[in-house]
């Protein structure tokens, strides 16, 4: 070997890096702490009432009084755009809390436990699994008619079972590991055991999911107000106000399309941040 290439050798790799970078990612958390804040308190944000009539008919992005527009009847665009990101946002983060909070039980349970117990929710869970999850949202949503809440069960009823799955199979590789077994020997409890030993353990798996699952459940929620599963008119919605406005693209774009464009948005800031989550998690683990 010469020796620039023994001296090369003795250089240490560069680990790779993740991407982004730690600065880049919590101010992508920041970013998305913004926006759960201007959700929080977007009826005091809103300049206008949101269902009433707040100037000229039609009247156009930028407008004195309307920064957003007006829409056919004269509302003001930036109030309703505001509260629609309210429900949108809102409804979306307590969809994947709930989610995770009952199929991380079911998974828990099921993992931990084994036998008949974990058949059965397997075998539950595997048939919410085997359904198509929109067609059952928009089924759910459809029988029990239009509404938040109704929206709400519609969705939180098909997003439980993935996160079961997940922890379910975090928790039978966590079972086999050496501080579980000598835990285990030692004569700990099976539900110190569960709490000190294996939920730890599955909590980041089950936070990274769940953050990456945000920006889905924002696009479900809107295709559902889109089709008209949502609340009923005039509440503001994002999805529904986009498919009510939908004749006056021509016209008037920036009826239709401020709401359109406020989802992916949302969408896109979510799915940021939840691969902000799972970089500083991934640093933190290495």
């Amino acid at each position: 070997m010469s020796a620039t290439a023994a001296e090369a050798a003795l250089v240490p790799t560069p680990r790779p890096r993740l991407s982004g970078g730690p600065v880049v990612d919590h101010a992508v958390l920041g970013l998305v702490a913004v926006v759960t804040l201007v959700a929080l308190f977007a009826p005091f944000l809103a300049p206008e009432d949101p269902v009433r009539a707040a100037g000229q008919l039609y009247a156009p992005v930028g407008s004195e009084g309307n920064l957003l527009g007006t829409d056919g009847i004269g509302r003001d665009l930036l109030s309703r755009t505001l509260l629609g990101l309210r429900t949108s946002w809102l409804m979306a983060l307590v969809v994947v809390a709930v989610g995770l909070l009952v199929g991380g039980t079911v998974g828990l349970l099921a993992g931990a436990f084994g036998g008949w117990l974990d058949s059965l929710l397997m075998r539950v869970t595997d048939l919410f699994l085997a359904l198509p999850a929109m067609l059952v949202a928009v089924a759910v949503a459809a029988a029990l008619g239009s509404g938040l809440w109704n929206t709400f069960l519609a969705v939180s009823v098909v997003w439980w079972p993935y996160y079961a799955r997940i922890v379910r199979g975090e928790v039978r590789a966590l079972a086999v590991r050496p501080h579980v077994e000598a835990a285990r020997m030692a004569g700990v409890g099976r539900t110190r055991l569960v709490l000190r030993h294996l939920l730890p353990g599955v909590v980041p798996s089950a936070v990274v999911t769940a953050s990456l699952d945000v920006g889905s459940v924002v696009l479900v929620l809107a295709s559902l107000s889109f089709l008209g599963l949502g609340q009923s008119a005039p509440a503001p919605e994002l999805g529904a106000d986009t498919a009510r406005n939908l004749a006056e693209l021509l016209p008037h774009w920036w009826i239709p399309v401020i709401p359109g464009l406020t989802v992916m948005l949302l969408s896109l800031i979510a799915n940021l941040g939840g691969d902000a989550v799972r970089n500083i998690l991934a640093r933190r683990g290495r």
